[in-house]
Formats: structure tokens, C-alpha cells, sequence
């Protein structure tokens, strides 16, 4: 069975992502549950690595966290872009040292840094382990700083190593 469906609950959602955006039809379901599976097997042929999380405990303070910082970001943004437009800001790139080294927990840390408004997550050095990070106001860079290093690193070592 894990041949035919390697991984079936994203197959599922993909399924029932694309019965979501299209309409609810027997050749709809046919075609999503077909593109859902070769997507499965795609994945499959990439040989990624088991997420395997080993404090779950972390993870809900992880999520309000976020959550909490995209709402603060985003009115942080909005408030910069309706009064201040381009005269009061300046964008600028930071090279955070991280000491996170689980291919999995950088992968959350890229998501969470460009789901979150105002960064962008632009490099990863391997060979360094540095990350380079383009923010919209560069008056904030110690901020970020701290965020990324004291904030979200932790939870994820927690999480992932």
C-alpha cells in the first residue's frame, strides 16, 4: 500500500484541495485524487527526510507565537507603507549565525520567516550556517535579530534536534 499511496494523508489533502478550488464532481474527484497521486510518488522519488518531531509540547507556543508576530507584523508593515511610504524606511540584509542544523526545522524556519510580513528568507549557507534575511525596515534589524536567534531557533532545536 505504501507503494501505491506513499503519503496518504497529502495525497488526501491534496485531493480534497483540489475538490476546494474546483467543483464537486465525480470526474473532479478522479482528477484530483489522480494529480494527488502523482504528486505522492514525485515526493517519493525525492527521498526527503521523516519529520519526526520530538517535543510536541513545543509546538502550540510555536503557533501562537507566529501567529502573534504575523499580526504585529502585519500592522507593523501597513502602518509603515500608509504614513511613512518610501521617505521613512529603508529595506536592508542581515546575515543571522544560526545554530539550528535539522534540515527540517531550517525548512519551518524559512516559512515561518517569509509567511511573516516585512522578512524574506534569501540564503541559507550551508558552510557558514548563516542565513540572510531581507527586512523591509532596516530600523528594525535588532528586532529580527532577536526574534530569529532568541525566539523562534530555540523552539525549533526543541522541536527538531
Amino acid at each position: 500500500m505504501t507503494r501505491l499511496v506513499p503519503y496518504p494523508v497529502q495525497s488526501g489533502l491534496l485531493t480534497l484541495l483540489w475538490m476546494v478550488m474546483t467543483r464537486f464532481s465525480l470526474g473532479h474527484l478522479l482528477l484530483g485524487g489522480a494529480l494527488a497521486l502523482l504528486a505522492g510518488w514525485a515526493m517519493s522519488s525525492l527521498h526527503p527526510e521523516r519529520a519526526t518531531p520530538r517535543n510536541w509540547r513545543v509546538v502550540p507556543r510555536l503557533i501562537a507565537t507566529l501567529f502573534g508576530d504575523i499580526v504585529r507584523s502585519n500592522i507593523r508593515v501597513a502602518r509603515l507603507i500608509l504614513t511613512e511610504g518610501r521617505s521613512g524606511r529603508r529595506s536592508a540584509f542581515l546575515e543571522v549565525p544560526l545554530q539550528l542544523r535539522s534540515p527540517t526545522g531550517l525548512a519551518v524556519l524559512s516559512i515561518i520567516l517569509t509567511a511573516t510580513p516585512g522578512t524574506a528568507w534569501i540564503e541559507y549557507s550551508h558552510d557558514r550556517q548563516t542565513l540572510v534575511l531581507h527586512v523591509f525596515d532596516g530600523a528594525e534589524t535588532d528586532h529580527y535579530l532577536h526574534v530569529i536567534r532568541d525566539v523562534y531557533e530555540p523552539m525549533l532545536q526543541e522541536i527538531f534536534e
